[in-house]
């Protein structure tokens, strides 16, 4: 029954061009939101009404069996629910997207790229080289490396066993602690001065053992910049995991974070999953979780997970090395010194999905400035904390969306739903009660749940 428009529009690729083994394709990427907050009036003051528009494309191509790659742009423009709109303006980034400019006020504008060259000159080598995220674990958040940060440019080599047993991945990138104006390089009169930035490198080591994958995880930052750019430690450049962190150590000036995985199959569809991390002693996170398929009725799919970090984790021994990219944590968008229960209820009918998800989140944070309790990624960890009792937050944040699936290539879906934030104590505008409808290309999680 597909004729040429709706092929287009509801199964096909807009532009697919063969030439012998190369192949090329291209794909719009537009979304367009519309939503309100009964609750934002006074917050805003002229509006409790948002949107978001996002125009831009993905081009994919396959230059025979050994050379891929991808390229992705969309630019942005929106405005966002209160407590969202705060956190831009802290951090002057959007959570996971790019940063942003501020029009008329309240009015988001921010571009987003992201691409890929991969390269496979055997069957166990992989190399890219690309601008974009990684992604280290089995659920929904991850105490190891997450995709709550924006993008980033890497180098990754993947080496794979002859028997496809063990996978060994290892990554190098440029961070860059935050992008305000105060994580500008001190030099120069522009007002474009470079951000402060520092090179690290990743190591991932997986092993399947059947119904059992463990993993093995080591992160190394090293400090950049002081009062000039510092020479290139030849550690930066390390491929095997674990020497970085062995000479370096906790306490030095590399920041060392080391940790494991785990993903048990119980049935064929039931698994278990888990995570620990540490960056030195007395600091450390964990996740723990389960995720079903088919629960009593085919397409019900269910997930649950824990996660917490303990005070100080995550936090460099200088303020610009915390494990963090452009204002984001690269671990749980919480950051440090919390506690989150995340419940995910998916149903799957043809192209319509329900989707109901809850997060209750616990978090502390220092009451002031000039405290240091262990809690704020942008303050350096001191070893202890200072005298003082820090401020716990609770939030319950629930978000049910109905979902019509357009275009599978691009995940281009209709959504309508609902989303509530409630923060017990808090100011009004933390609250929030945002219902939305609109068409979104989701090629990429978008975390607004924090």
């Amino acid at each position: 029954h597909y004729y040429l428009v709706t092929t287009k529009l509801f199964r096909d690729r807009l532009l697919v061009v063969r030439e012998g083994d190369a192949t090329l394709s291209a794909d719009p990427i537009i979304s367009y939101e519309y939503g309100a907050d009964r609750g934002d009036a006074t917050a805003y003051a002229d509006t409790n009404r948002f949107f978001f528009s996002t125009r831009g494309f993905l081009v994919r191509g396959d230059l025979g069996p050994k050379v891929s790659f991808y390229t992705m742009f969309h630019e942005n423009q929106g405005r966002v629910p209160q407590y969202l709109f705060r956190q831009v303006r802290e951090s002057e980034v959007l959570p996971g997207q790019g940063r942003v400019k501020l029009q008329d006020g309240n009015k988001l504008d921010y571009g987003w790229s992201q691409g890929v060259l991969s390269y496979s000159p055997a069957a166990w080598l992989n190399m890219q080289a690309g601008h974009g995220k990684h992604f280290v674990g089995h659920g929904y958040r991850s105490v190891l490396l997450s995709d709550n940060a924006i993008n980033s440019p890497f180098l990754k080599f993947s080496l794979l066993s002859p028997n496809k047993r063990w996978q060994y991945t290892w990554w190098y990138t440029k961070l860059m602690h935050g992008v305000s104006r105060t994580d500008r390089l001190p030099v120069g009169a522009s007002s474009e001065n470079l951000f402060s930035w520092m090179r690290a490198v990743f190591h991932h080591l997986s092993v399947d053992l059947g119904p059992l994958q463990l993993g093995l995880f080591e992160a190394n930052l090293f400090r950049s910049i002081s009062d000039r750019v510092n020479p290139l430690n030849a550690l930066a450049l390390n491929p095997v995991m674990g020497l970085g962190t062995a000479l370096s150590g906790f306490d030095g000036e590399t920041n060392c974070l080391v940790g494991a995985d785990a993903r048990l199959r119980i049935t064929d569809k039931v698994y278990a999953y888990g995570q620990f991390a540490t960056d030195g002693p007395g600091r450390h996170a964990w996740q723990a979780g389960a995720r079903a398929f088919d629960v009593g009725l085919r397409g019900l799919h269910l997930q649950a997970e824990y996660s917490t970090a303990t005070p100080f984790m995550y936090m460099g021994q200088k303020r610009l090395q915390a494990y963090m990219h452009a204002g984001q944590a690269m671990a749980n968008p919480l950051g440090t010194a919390y506690g989150e229960l995340v419940g995910i209820a998916e149903m799957n009918r043809g192209r319509w999905t329900l989707r109901a998800q809850m997060n209750l989140a616990t978090w502390q944070r220092d009451p002031a400035d000039s405290l240091n309790l262990g809690t704020d990624l942008d303050k350096p960890d001191i070893g202890s904390p200072t005298e003082g009792e820090a401020i716990t937050r609770a939030m319950t944040f629930i978000d049910a969306s109905l979902q019509w699936l357009i275009n599978p290539n691009t995940n281009a879906r209709l959504v309508g739903g609902i989303m509530r934030r409630d923060l017990p104590g808090a100011a009004d505008a933390v609250q929030s009660s945002y219902w939305y409808i609109g068409l979104r290309t989701l090629l990429f999680n978008r975390y607004y749940d924090l």
